[in-house]
C-alpha cells in the first residue's frame, strides 16, 4: 500500500513526498480511511508508529483552510506540542496552512496572536483551560483530537480535558489517540467521542520493526567505559542517550564533554527556552549526541535519529516502548542500545514479553575490534573523497623532500592518530557467562535456592557449620573482627580508667 491511494491533494501529496514518506504504518493505513469517512475514532498505537500523521493527513486533507481554526490538537507536554505543531505545518504549508502552539510558560498575548491567525492549535491542557476560562479565546474547531490520552491521565490532567470539552462545539469529528487503554481513558471516550470507531495495533506491533534491539550486559562501574566504546564502534550520525534521573544526565553529559563528544542535554530543571534551543541544535545537526530523561521520550521528534541508548533499563515496558520509538522514524531504520547489569536481565525478559518484542544479546566489542571497524570506515571515506586543488598543491611542496610513499605515509598516520581508540581492553562479559546468566534468570526461584543450598554446603565443608547459613564469610569475619575490635577498645578502657583511679587513690593517700 502507498500514500496514493488515499487521493489526497495535490499540496498534501507534495508536502509527504517532500518528508520521504513511502508507506503508510500500520495505524496509518487502519486510522486514515476511517477518518476521511467521518467518523469519530479511538485508536490504541505506541509513540513511533506513525501517529502524528495518522491524524494530521486525514485532517488537513478535509480543512477547507480559510475558516479560521479548523482542528485542535491536545498534547501532554510542551516538547510534544511543538513536534507536533511542527509536523503539521509540514504537512499544510503547501495548502497554505498555519499552526499555533499554545503551553504554559509564555507570554498570553503572543499566544494569542498567534492563535488568532491560526487554522490549527497544537495545545496542552492547563494552559489551553486557562484561556477558554478566562475567555481570552474562543474555539469552534470541526476536528478535535487527543493525542497520548494515556499520558496525559499519568500527569493528572483528566479534570483539565473534561473542562476544556465543555467549551467545544458538540457537533465535531474527535480523534483520540492513546498507548494504552486504562479504564478511565475509556470512561472519557464514552463521554467525548461518538459511536466511535476502534483501531488497535497488535501487541507484535508495539515496537516498530525497523528498530533493532540489542543489550550489553556490564558491570555497574563499567558503564560509561562501555557506552564510549559503543558509540565509536556504531558511529551514530544522531543518537540519543536516556538516563533514568536529571543528576545522572548532568553527569554523562560532563563527562562525555570532557572526553571531546559534542553533547546537549535535557531535563525537567532546565528553562524553556533552554530546552528549545537544545533541542533546535540537535535538530540542526549542532550536536550529534542527546542525552535526556525520559521528559523528552515523549516530545522529541527528529526523522533521522539512528541510534537510541538506554544507559540504565527505564522503570517500565511503557517507557522503552517510548524510548526506542526516537529512531527508525518516517521509513528509515534504526538501532536500539541497552546497557544493562546481570541483576537486570529478568526485566529484559519481562519487557520482551510486555511489549512483544526480542532483543539480541551481545558482547562489547574490544578495543581491537573496534579500531578495525574505524579502520575500514576510514578506508571507505578515503576511497570516496573528492580530491581537492589545495590537496594536489600541498603534495606538490611535500614532494620536494619526499617520495609520493612517504607522503601517503605521513598523512596516513595523521588520521591514524586522529581515530585512535584508548582505554581497557575488556568491558562487559563475554558471551559465555552471559549465556549462563540468561540460562540462571529463567530458571526462577528454584535456581537461586539451589544455589543458595550449594554455595552453603561448600561452606560447612570448609568448616563454616550451619549456625550462619546464608551469611557471606566475608561479612562473619568482618562482623568478628568488628566485635573483637570493639571489646579490646571496651577493655583498654576500662583498664586505662582503673589504672586513673588507682593512681588518683595512692596520691591523695600520700598527701
Amino acid at each position: 500500500m502507498t500514500f496514493n491511494e488515499f487521493n489526497f491533494k495535490e499540496s498534501l501529496n507534495q508536502a509527504i513526498q517532500e518528508a520521504g514518506f513511502k508507506e503508510p504504518s500500520p495505524v496509518q493505513a487502519s486510522a486514515i480511511p476511517i477518518i476521511l469517512e467521518g467518523y469519530d475514532i479511538i485508536a490504541q498505537a505506541q509513540t513511533g508508529t506513525g501517529k502524528t500523521a495518522a491524524f494530521g493527513l486525514p485532517v488537513i486533507e478535509m480543512m477547507e483552510g480559510d475558516k479560521g481554526i479548523e482542528a485542535l490538537i491536545i498534547v501532554p507536554t510542551r516538547e510534544l506540542a511543538m513536534q507536533v505543531s511542527d509536523e503539521l505545518y509540514r504537512f499544510g504549508k503547501f495548502g497554505g496552512l498555519k499552526t499555533a502552539t499554545v503551553y504554559g510558560g509564555t507570554a498570553y498575548n503572543r499566544q494569542i496572536d498567534r492563535i488568532n491567525q491560526a487554522n490549527i492549535v497544537v495545545a496542552t491542557p492547563g494552559r489551553l483551560q486557562d484561556l477558554l476560562k478566562s475567555y481570552k479565546i474562543k474555539l469552534n474547531p470541526k476536528y478535535v483530537i487527543l493525542d497520548e490520552a494515556d499520558e496525559m491521565l499519568d500527569m493528572g490532567f483528566l479534570d483539565e480535558i473534561k473542562v476544556i470539552f465543555t467549551y467545544l462545539p458538540k457537533e465535531r469529528q474527535t480523534l483520540m489517540f492513546s498507548a494504552t487503554m486504562p479504564k478511565q481513558i475509556k470512561l472519557l471516550a464514552e463521554e467525548i467521542l461518538n459511536e466511535p470507531k476502534s483501531v488497535t495495533i497488535t501487541q507484535k506491533e508495539r515496537t516498530n520493526t525497523n528498530i533493532t534491539q540489542k543489550f550489553y550486559v556490564v558491570s555497574e562501574h563499567e558503564r560509561d567505559d562501555a557506552l564510549l566504546r559503543l558509540i565509536d564502534y556504531t558511529n551514530p550520525g544522531k543518537c540519543i542517550i536516556f538516563c533514568r534521573t536529571k543528576k545522572e544526565v548532568d553527569r554523562l553529559s560532563f563527562y562525555m564533554t570532557s572526553q571531546g563528544f559534542k553533547v546537549a542535554a535535557l531535563h525537567g530543571d532546565m528553562e524553556q527556552k533552554q530546552r528549545e534551543n537544545t533541542i533546535r541544535s540537535f535538530k540542526q545537526g549542532l550536536v550529534e549526541i542527546f542525552i535526556a530523561t525520559d521528559v523528552a521520550a515523549r516530545g522529541l521528534d527528529v526523522n533521522d535519529v539512528t541510534h537510541v541508548f538506554n544507559y540504565h533499563m527505564p522503570f517500565d515496558s511503557e517507557s522503552y516502548v517510548h524510548r526506542i520509538g526516537r529512531t527508525g522514524r518516517a521509513g528509515a531504520t534504526g538501532e536500539a542500545i541497552t546497557l544493562v547489569s546481570p541483576s537486570e536481565l529478568r526485566t529484559i525478559k519481562r519487557i520482551e514479553k510486555d511489549v512483544g518484542t526480542t532483543m539480541i544479546s551481545e558482547v562489547i566489542p574490544t578495543r581491537h575490534e573496534v579500531q578495525q571497524r574505524k579502520d575500514n570506515d576510514l578506508l571507505v571515506k578515503i576511497a570516496e573523497t573528492e580530491i581537492t586543488p589545495s590537496a594536489i598543491d600541498m603534495v606538490k611542496t611535500l614532494q620536494h623532500n619526499f617520495d609520493i610513499v612517504t607522503i601517503a605515509h605521513m598523512l596516513a598516520s595523521i588520521i591514524q592518530r586522529e581515530v585512535d581508540v584508548k582505554g581497557k581492553d575488556t568491558i562487559g562479559l563475554t558471551e559465555h557467562e552471559i549465556q549462563k546468566l540468561i540460562e540462571r534468570s529463567q530458571g526462577g526461584n528454584r535456581d537461586r535456592d539451589g544455589g543458595g543450598r550449594d554455595r552453603n554446603r561448600r561452606r560447612n565443608r570448609r568448616g563454616g557449620g550451619t549456625k550462619h547459613r546464608g551469611r557471606k564469610p566475608a561479612r562473619q569475619d568482618r562482623e568478628h573482627r568488628e566485635h573483637r575490635d570493639h571489646k579490646e577498645y571496651k577493655d583498654r578502657g576500662s583498664k586505662e580508667g582503673n589504672n586513673s583511679r588507682l593512681r588518683k587513690r595512692n596520691s591523695n593517700k600520700k598527701a
